[in-house]
Parts: C-alpha cells; structure tokens; sequence
C-alpha cells in the first residue's frame, strides 16, 4: 500500500508542477477526493490493527510479569516483531494522507487563482510552496 501512496504522491506532485496555475481542476479535484477517501480507510484499517497488536503486546507484557509464564514472554516477542511494522507501516501511510491534504490545498488554491498570476496568492505570494520552502519562515514583502 505504501508503494501505492508513494507512486500517488509523486504522480500528483508532478502534474501540479508542470500544470501550474492553468487547466482544468475540478476533475482533478474529485479523483484527488477519492484517493484520499481510500487512503483514509486504509489509514484507518491499519490503526485499528496496530491498536489492537499494542493492546494484546500490553496484556501479553502484564500476564507474564504477573505469571512468570516463559510462554508469555515468547508470545510476547511474537506480538512486538508483528507490532513494529505495523507501527512503521501506519507511519508511512499517516503522513501520506498528510501530504495528500497539502496536494489538495495547492490544487484548490490553483483552481480560484487568476490566470495572469496562477501561481501566487492574493497577497502575491506564491501559493505552494515546495516543501523545503514550507520549513523557511515567509518574508513579508513592504
């Protein structure tokens, strides 16, 4: 699924690139909507299972110290070999949605702007900014 996400992220990052201010976004627009429906279930689907390993990892971990079972602390071990990538998976697929809401804010933002000034804001700023850009502090201009 992250491949997916990453293949998505990129795709769409480049037709905002080469598009720029002009064209046509409302179709773009919806199918943008879906696929962040789609990666919003599966986000979901996923934070459920890590929710649910950490929970039996967190049973797991209070059975055996009560208990002393040896075969507690093996399932245990099971459980946090199973719990660590669905952590880094949920990771991964958590901060492509968040990239997929900044994708739709840039194509939003393109889609009410001017023609003669398609790439900047009301205030003559540029409306997306790349993400290296989006770490920097704006200037202000007098």
């Amino acid at each position: 699924m992250w491949k997916r996400l990453k293949a998505y992220l990129e795709r769409t990052d480049a037709q905002l690139a080469e598009q720029g201010g002009h064209g046509p976004w409302g179709a773009r627009i919806q199918e943008h909507l879906v696929q962040i429906r789609f990666f919003q279930h599966e986000r979901a689907v996923h934070l459920a299972v890590t929710l649910t390993f950490a929970l039996l990892s967190a049973i797991c971990l209070l059975a055996a110290g009560v208990t002393g079972e040896a075969r507690l602390y093996l399932l245990l071990l099971m459980l946090l070999i199973l719990l660590v990538p669905y952590v880094g998976h949920y990771y991964h697929l958590e901060n492509g949605v968040q990239k997929l809401y900044l994708q739709y804010d840039a194509m939003v933002a393109r889609s009410r702007s001017r023609p003669e000034r398609a790439d900047h804001d009301e205030n003559g700023e540029r409306a997306c900014r790349t993400d290296a850009e989006k770490l920097k502090p704006r200037q202000r201009r007098p």
